[in-house]
């Protein structure tokens, strides 16, 4: 193991570059003695040590042996040897990963103690409290963290010993006090492990660094990697430190401090003190800490040195930097540095002020903030402070935040609405006839459906928060109510939904609301001089559209006319035109509805002046726009036996007879798309009339309109080629009429495997290509999208058979073959072949990164995703010039 063979790297043989190998806080403490800033000297046991010691659940052969050699360089620096009864050198034992895992593994401080080094260190200091308060830290830790004894035994011990001296905290108790304490804790030791506590320094030694290398597979750090993707490769390094004391009176202290707030990204260093602690009494809140400011009045030479410190250490790493600092006798010490975790609201004010400040680069301030950073800013968020009863958890189909009282009827969410009330829908599942019901509530609820379900897809387009999936909850229509466990909540009761991580709570939430800020907007303005890639927008009503475009979005990418049926003023239109028996009568019902959608489109041309509008042709089977098969059967068949008759049967029997006609084993992959506008043109000449007619109204009053139809479902060129025909027919009809020509292009959404395989003569009648991944991943796979999300996505990702739902984001080795297939048969029909992406994966990341790598114009995504979508397109470009893309938000 050559590569391997040197296990121990002394603080002066580091530096930052070596964070793999030394691990962050091994790398940062080399750093900064590297730079002269006042670190106790130490040395660190590598990472590959770790890698080594969990392959053979034993220390590496010669590792020891290292570790001992860089023990008498230290106590050669010191003048102190380790085990001395006279001056005795006590250490520190710490992990340190490669990535920042913070309070996830353990520590051990004051290490060396045993019963002659304790007296040696009593006389050193000429303070016997201070030298036993060490001693009995160090018993505990030692006796936690590698005997594996928990800590509530000791708290017991220090309750006895605080009553016995009435006092009230540790710090108050007399060394002797202190000493019954160690006592204590010691023959807790030999009872509850049947050996003694181990009195040899150095054996001490090798079982904390043994119980380091434990700690990096202890359930805490193992959920920490879980939840934030961090290797289980990467292992952990041990820090072996010269011990530093805050605990020898008033003139020592220990701390923790940020170098800029990391909740607003102020530029003032925001931390906390305590005077006469060891470090683990800052974060354990046994003692309440002072703000770092009150420093500068108990010791201000420290003060003013830890002032020049966090300046310098700013300007060294180019970034907000998380200290750790002891203070001995007046004399600051460091103990660490590392990236400071921060809020995204922060991580943005702090990339773009130091930008400002000459700092970092503007491609710099640009990696430096994650797409999903951007999203916590954009949506509303539960107050943090804020205690909450989670009753339930499922998808975080759609982000943000809600409270409301519960509703189970679309219609019913409307009337409450317009009554004044707030209100959450909540339905087993959704259908495009609740639309109304969207519009009327705060947020979505559902107990069937995955990420890319009705619910899921129309809440994101339209901005707000979903749950989806949330199966525990058992819905019940007919008493108004649903059940999770024992909790019943019924009709009226207020919930708070959480769409970025799926809880669900009883009663309201407080909440944060969104603003985006200067430095949102210049960041993103940053961003878009990187950018090749452009971004538009799916948007089907103007207000979206104007949204769209005050996020930054230069089109619309997909405007979905089937959702404009779904109104509730011209659905009963859209279903007269599907009862028609005739062409003819069909026609006639369409001319009513043709001036309803012209309003639609001039609304969103409007809105998007200058810039492109795709307008994709009806696309739905037409049963959708229909009350439900089962439904129906129920009412027809409870009214017929009730004796009804008159108006409302007779409409429910016309709706039956045309449902069970346009019945259909595979309606997803049966009569719609570019089949429907086949067999019935009629639709599609209405749609095209409107379009082009409100295209050539808003050219006469001067707006600039760039319509794209988009024809969908297409599986063969000739398809492709006839609906094109009626397309091109009717607007030039209408361009006729009105003595104007419009700039209009017909092109195809791209989402059935043959169409991508023969992409280069699909091209032939098309001047786009817009891919719709969600159809082309169903059809790739052979999913059935909301069937795969509720039936087997779990258990195909507990076993590895896939590491991510393909909805969320895109299969490059399935999926995007064919994509890149597409964009190379098509360019080579027709070079200049715009090319774009209109399904949810043009919001999501890694999809945007394999888009821009493909060659693809533009990504569309909804509203609310512009910015995360914006921002991924800079990161995907300054990424292929070799960039890389950081993150410090928590």
């Amino acid at each position: 193991m050559g590569a391997t063979s040197k296990w121990v790297y002394d603080f002066e043989e580091g530096s930052a570059a070596m964070k793999t190998l030394l691990g962050g806080k091994g790398a940062g403490l080399a750093e900064m003695t590297r730079i002269g800033l006042p670190v106790p000297p130490g040395f660190t046991i590598s990472t590959e040590a770790c890698h080594a010691y969990q392959a053979g659940n034993a220390l590496p052969p010669g590792l020891w042996d290292q570790a001992l050699e860089a023990l008498r360089k230290l106590e050669r620096k010191l003048g102190q040897r380790f085990g001395d009864a006279v001056s005795p050198l006590l250490v520190s034992v710490r992990s340190g990963a490669a990535v920042s895992m913070p309070g996830m593994m353990d520590t051990v401080l004051n290490l060396g103690l045993n019963e002659q080094t304790v007296k040696g260190l009593a006389q050193h200091a000429a303070n016997e409290r201070f030298a036993y308060d060490s001693y009995r830290r160090f018993l505990m830790m030692f006796a936690d963290i590698v005997l594996g004894i928990k800590k509530e035994r000791f708290e017991e011990i220090l309750t006895h010993a605080r009553g016995k001296e009435k006092v009230d905290r540790e710090i108050d108790l007399s060394p002797a006090g202190l000493q019954g304490v160690c006592r204590q804790i010691k023959d807790l030791i030999q009872a509850e492990t049947r050996q003694p506590f181990p009195e040899d320094p150095y054996k001490q030694l090798e079982l904390a660094v043994i119980a380091v290398f434990k700690s990096w597979n202890n359930p805490r750090a193992a959920t920490y990697r879980k939840q934030y993707k961090i290797s289980e490769s990467l292992g952990t390094a041990v820090n072996v430190q010269a011990m530093v004391y805050g605990n020898m009176g008033e003139d020592s202290a220990s701390g923790v401090a940020f170098t800029r707030n990391p909740s607003s990204g102020d530029k003032h260093w925001m931390g906390e003190f305590l005077p006469n602690s060891q470090g683990e009494d800052v974060v354990a809140g046994i003692r309440t800490p002072h703000p770092i400011d009150q420093l500068e009045r108990t010791i201000p030479a420290a003060f003013r040195e830890f002032k020049r410190t966090c300046e310098l250490l700013e300007k060294h790493y180019r970034d907000m930097q998380d200290i750790e600092f002891t203070i001995q006798k007046g004399k600051l010490y460091m103990l660490q540095t590392r990236t400071g975790k921060r809020t995204a609201q922060a991580a943005l004010k702090i990339a773009v002020d130091m930008e400002n400040e000459g700092l970092i680069t503007k491609a710099e301030a640009v990696t430096r903030i994650q797409p999903q950073d951007l999203e916590q800013l954009l949506h509303k968020q539960f107050d943090p402070n804020a205690k909450v009863q989670v009753v339930a958890k499922g998808l975080n189909a759609s982000p943000g935040a809600a409270s409301g009282q519960v509703v189970f009827d679309a219609d019913d969410a409307e009337s409450w609405r317009d009554q004044g009330k707030n209100v959450i829908l909540v339905r087993i599942e959704t259908n495009p006839e609740d639309i109304h019901g969207f519009f009327a509530a705060q947020g979505i609820l559902t107990a069937r459906g995955g990420m890319s379900s009705h619910a899921a897809v129309v809440a994101r387009g339209m901005g707000k928060p979903c749950v989806s999936g949330c199966e525990e909850m058992k819905v019940d229509y007919a008493k108004k109510q649903f059940r999770v466990g024992a909790h019943v909540v019924r009709e009226g009761d207020t919930i708070t939904i959480d769409g970025s991580t799926g809880r669900v709570v009883l009663g309201a939430v407080p909440m944060i609301e969104p603003e985006p800020t200067d430095e949102f907007r210049q960041l993103l303005t940053w961003a878009d001089e990187y950018s090749r890639l452009y971004v538009r927008a799916n948007a089907d009503t103007p207000k979206n559209a104007k949204r769209a475009r005050d996020f930054g979005a230069v089109g619309i990418g997909l405007c979905r006319t089937e959702r404009m049926f779904n109104d509730v003023d011209r659905l009963p239109v859209v279903r007269q035109m599907i009862l028609a028996k005739t062409t003819e009568e069909r026609e006639k019902v369409l001319e009513k509805l043709m001036p309803m959608q012209k309003e639609d489109f001039r609304g969103i041309f409007s809105a998007m002046d200058e810039f492109p509008v795709t307008i994709r042709l009806i696309d739905p089977p037409l049963h959708e726009f229909l009350p439900m098969k089962d439904e129906l059967l129920v009412d027809v068949t409870r009214m017929k036996a009730l004796g009804q008759t008159g108006p409302e049967l007779d409409e429910k029997e016309r709706f039956l007879e045309k449902v069970m006609e346009l019945d259909e084993q595979n309606p997803m992959l049966g009569l719609r798309g570019c089949r429907l506008s086949l067999m019935y043109p009629e639709i599609i000449r209405m749609q095209s009339r409107a379009i082009m007619e409100a295209a050539c109204e808003l050219t006469k009053e001067g707006v600039r309109v760039l319509p794209e139809i988009m024809v969908p479902l297409v599986g063969h060129p000739n398809e492709l080629r006839e609906v094109r025909k009626v397309v091109e027919a009717e607007c030039q009809a209408v361009m006729g009429e009105h003595g104007i020509k419009v700039d209009y292009k017909v092109g195809t959404m791209m989402e059935i495997p043959r169409a991508c395989l023969t992409a280069d003569m699909v091209a032939e009648h098309a001047d786009f290509f817009s891919f719709g991944t969600n159809d082309l991943t169903q059809t790739t796979f052979g999913y059935s999208r909301d069937d795969a999300e509720a039936r087997f996505f779990q258990y195909y990702h507990e076993k590895g058979i896939l590491k991510y739902n393909p909805f969320e984001i895109l299969d490059r080795d399935g999926v995007g073959a064919l994509v890149k297939m597409a964009v190379e048969k098509g360019r080579k029909t027709k070079p200049k072949l715009k090319i774009g992406i209109c399904g949810e994966h043009g919001g999501e990341p890694s999809s945007i990164e394999f888009f821009h790598l493909a060659g693809l114009d533009y990504v569309s995504c909804s509203p609310f995703r512009v910015p995360i979508a914006r921002l991924a397109a800079a990161h995907a470009a300054l990424k292929e010039k070799g960039a890389t893309i950081v993150s410090a938000t928590v």
